[in-house]
């Protein structure tokens, strides 16, 4: 989880010309698992990009205050599903009898997305729905293209509201899930139609490669994500003389592979190792999470911490030893940025984009996903040996400098935008 933009980061100095106006559409923002878009919008806005935001769900709020950016945000973000009943019937109406065309145009597109899939037309009736609320936002706002983060439901939402009002979009495409059933998510259309398309990593461009003809490979571009290196900076060397401090910051979902840490932590308490582990987030499988916990007598080595606000998270991190996190399905996971950047020796699963991030051996170590044997091995390997652990912080710490430096890909993505725009 990113923490706040800082107040000294992106300077404006370097950009040539007036930058573009931009509405984004994300699917819940602010968000306690993705605050990255947070700092990207504001270094965007920092390098002159004026930009209105749309989410389609109400914002997360996580324990503790929200800070000064999270509360200013919440009061200009346009939150589509926030509008009443009463308001949206009567936008529809007004939408239908003064531009009829842009409601046709609307319903053309989500009828012909899945015409023998009745449950997914009914979906997709409910997407232009919201499409055209989000249409209106954008006319009023005097807004001509859409930038749209994740390749899912919003981006259908995005499109529907493209093709309607006859306006230009592009995509910032994360994954995993819309590479899953991309017939379901109707990635190679939104792909085709788009203006353009960011790809958070090499093997997130290869999966969009894969669902699209190549005729439209050359407007696929990797621009990466980052974080605040002023903010996540090496922390002083934790001497607690006691346990070793695990620390796993993610959702509680079945695709961060949390039973498969708990199992692994669980033997390693049974071998004599004196341990804590410290989980950070909240989520749907932390009933079963507790019940394994219950089963095995963990209580009093796992803390629960819940879902934190941005600072209170950096704040735990800071105790950390070792950073776990034991996904089966990513996109490229911030959270691992954030604790190699603060100098805490981590380790993964070879999925998705992660090995760009660490390389094995070098950067951190990697493991199969779903293997508590190899996650064990390796999390053995740094608990005894404190030399390793330092030379992950600082080949860790290293890697993100050159490569997720937040202020340098904000630049590469603001040039990106500026160069369609």
């Amino acid at each position: 989880m990113n923490t706040a933009w800082s107040s000294n980061d992106i300077d404006d100095g370097r950009q040539a010309g007036p930058r573009p106006r931009l509405a984004y559409l994300l699917s819940i923002y602010p968000a306690i698992s993705h605050t990255f878009f947070l700092n990207e919008i504001a270094a965007l806005r920092r390098l002159g990009f004026a930009i209105d935001v749309a989410s389609i769900n109400r914002p997360e709020r996580a324990a503790g205050p929200a800070s000064a950016l999270e509360a200013s945000e919440l009061k200009t973000t346009f939150c589509i599903k926030a509008t009443s009943l009463t308001r949206t019937f009567l936008v529809l109406l007004k939408i239908l009898f003064r531009r009829p065309q842009v409601v046709f145009r609307g319903l053309r597109a989500a009828l012909s997305l899945d015409s023998w899939n009745l449950p997914a037309t009914g979906y997709a009736l409910f997407y232009l729905a919201e499409a055209l609320l989000l249409g209106d936002w954008l006319r009023r706002r005097g807004h001509r293209h859409l930038h749209i983060h994740f390749g899912g439901p919003v981006a259908t939402v995005g499109m529907l509201t493209a093709i309607a009002w006859q306006v230009s979009y592009s995509l910032m495409i994360h994954g995993p899930d819309e590479f899953y059933d991309v017939e379901k998510f109707y990635l190679r259309q939104k792909v085709e139609r788009a203006h353009f398309v960011i790809c958070i990593s090499d093997y997130c461009r290869s999966q969009v490669m894969k669902v699209c003809d190549p005729a439209h490979w050359t407007k696929l571009h990797v621009v990466r994500l980052g974080v605040d290196l002023g903010i996540f900076e090496p922390r002083a060397p934790v001497d607690r003389g006691d346990a070793i401090e695990i620390t796993c910051v993610g959702r509680f979902v079945p695709a961060k592979g949390h039973l498969i840490l708990l199992r692994t932590f669980s033997n390693l308490l049974r071998r004599g190792y004196s341990l804590r582990l410290r989980l950070i987030g909240d989520g749907s499988e932390r009933s079963g999470m507790e019940s394994f916990i219950a089963r095995e007598k963990l209580g009093g080595s796992v803390i629960f911490e819940g879902a934190l606000n941005h600072e209170a998270t950096r704040h735990k991190l800071m105790q950390a030893d070792i950073f776990v996190l034991a996904s089966f399905a990513e996109g490229l996971p911030v959270a691992l940025m954030e604790a190699m950047a603060m100098g805490i020796p981590c380790i993964s699963t070879f999925v998705a984009g992660i090995p760009e991030l660490i390389r094995d051996g070098l950067d951190g170590l990697l493991v199969p996903a779903s293997s508590d044997q190899a996650l064990s091995a390796a999390l053995e390997r740094l608990i005894s040996d404190a030399e390793l652990r330092r030379r992950f912080a600082i080949a860790g710490r290293q890697r993100v400098e050159e490569f997720y430096d937040l202020q340098k890909n904000v630049r590469s993505l603001a040039d990106t935008l500026q160069g369609y725009l």
